[in-house]
């Protein structure tokens, strides 16, 4: 097993890698940005480093400083959680080349799947399902607008650099994408220094299904079930639950065999999760991206699967085999998590602040993974995840009602934050009844 870790990232993800490295005996290094000093994940960590000042650019996303860190802590691993340099595939090869443990799938896999375009090609060729769209760029207006006209509106216009839900657009027919390709082609260049943009079909009612995948060392690519991730804003998730209610066993079949055979069109190695869309009127499902990291929502899967995924994660990056048994795996009951945001609950404008009052919910069934406690402030620099409100239960009722116990006793006082829109969620008749689709938020405002 690796000895020592240098966790390259910050807030709740860092604090859950920590928390997983001391359990295994693994020295835990953070490094922080001089507005995140006082954090828990710093505080906690065995050693940490100061890499600059809040600007992400200068320290989460400084490569120099925080290889320096590695260095002068004698740190042997690196851990990008998600976000930051997480899918940076020079960043992965630069960590490898000064002699360093690279936790997370090879470069080259990276590379692979980080252009829409590429990885769709990549796909369709490995047999699995992609939706309607270009195989190439559509370099100018005009190419968009062709590629429309022959795939059908409505359609969605993508940044092919981009992720998380940025650089997307919908538009319902030419007009709309006469706007649309100029805004998302602009943004593309400013957020990823990539100015390429993908036409797609747009689905009116649709679901987004996602299969977590781990890549082993010894080359098997197993998928550990599917998480349902359609309550979303902004089309960033807010909710994911594991199993999905809309997945039946011959159609979750299809998910993981998909899943797999996308994993090893890569020779993917550590955690990494195929998303998908699904149309529930056709049980139709079309590849959308493979996101090459830990995912934000991956307790759900380790919920329902007894597994600790940064657990294998490093067993993986340690040439371990993982602590289960790839044959044999069972999910068990049901899990939701609940993003908990600092961030107005009807229009999810960002609310930072010092934190007055931080009082976690308990009891069986109840995991809060966690970035803050009372007296921290929460600054505008980063993303708004204040926490992840997990909850199980035997079956999804179990861990609705679990949930909603679980909201009500989750007290904060100063930033702005999500609780009140998730107390409204959880006796939504829609969600409630687990058929549902991404426009769920856009019928409760």
């Amino acid at each position: 097993m690796i000895e020592s870790l240098l966790v390259a990232n910050r807030g709740e993800i860092a604090r859950r890698i920590i928390r997983t490295a001391k359990r295994l005996g693994v020295r835990a290094v953070a490094v922080h940005s001089e507005a995140d000093a006082d954090l828990p994940f710093v505080v906690e960590a065995d050693e940490a480093v100061c890499v600059g000042p809040a600007n992400p650019a200068q320290s989460y996303r400084n490569v120099e400083a925080i290889l320096a860190a590695a260095e002068s802590t004698g740190a042997q691993a690196v851990h990008p959680g998600y976000g930051f340099l997480s899918e940076n595939a020079d960043f992965a090869r630069t960590v490898q080349a000064r002699g360093l443990v690279w936790v997370g799938p090879g470069a080259d896999a990276i590379t692979a799947m980080g252009d829409k375009i590429n990885a769709r090609n990549l796909m369709a060729a490995a047999g699995v399902p992609v939706a309607p769209g270009t195989t190439e760029p559509a370099t100018d207006l005009d190419a968009a607008v062709a590629a429309a006209t022959e795939i059908g509106y409505p359609v969605m216009v993508k940044a092919a650099a981009g992720g998380g839900g940025m650089g997307m657009a919908v538009a319902a027919d030419e007009a709309a994408l006469r706007t649309e390709y100029d805004k998302v082609r602009a943004f593309a260049e400013r957020m990823f220094g990539d100015g390429s943009v993908l036409i797609e079909r747009y689905f009116p009612r649709v679901r987004h299904v996602e299969v977590q995948i781990l890549g082993l060392a010894d080359g098997r690519v197993v998928a550990l079930g599917e998480r349902e991730c359609s309550v979303q804003r902004r089309n960033q998730k807010l909710v994911e639950e594991s199993p999905s209610p809309a997945v039946s066993p011959e159609l979750r079949a299809r998910f993981l065999a998909a899943a797999v055979r996308a994993g090893e069109a890569v020779g993917y190695r550590n955690a990494g999760t195929v998303e998908c869309l699904l149309d529930p009127a056709t049980q139709e499902f079309f590849f959308l991206e493979m996101n090459t990291r830990l995912q934000v929502e991956h307790p759900v899967t380790e919920l329902v699967y007894g597994v600790d995924l940064v657990e294998e994660q490093l067993r993986v990056a340690a040439g371990l085999p993982p602590t289960f048994d790839p044959d044999a795996l069972t999910p068990r009951g049901h899990a939701i998590e609940l993003r908990i945001n600092a961030e107005d609950p009807k229009r999810f404008l960002p609310g930072p602040g010092v934190i007055g009052t931080w009082v976690e919910p308990t009891g069986e069934g109840v995991r809060v993974d966690s970035g803050y406690v009372a007296g921290n402030t929460v600054t505008p620099f980063y993303d708004s995840l204040l926490a992840k409100l997990v909850v199980t239960g035997a079956d999804r009722a179990e861990a609705i009602e679990r949930a909603r116990t679980a909201v009500a006793d989750f007290a904060v006082a100063g930033p702005k934050n999500n609780l009140p829109f998730f107390a409204e969620l959880l006796t939504n008749d829609e969600f409630v009844s687990g058929d549902y689709d991404t426009g769920i938020v856009g019928r409760m405002r």
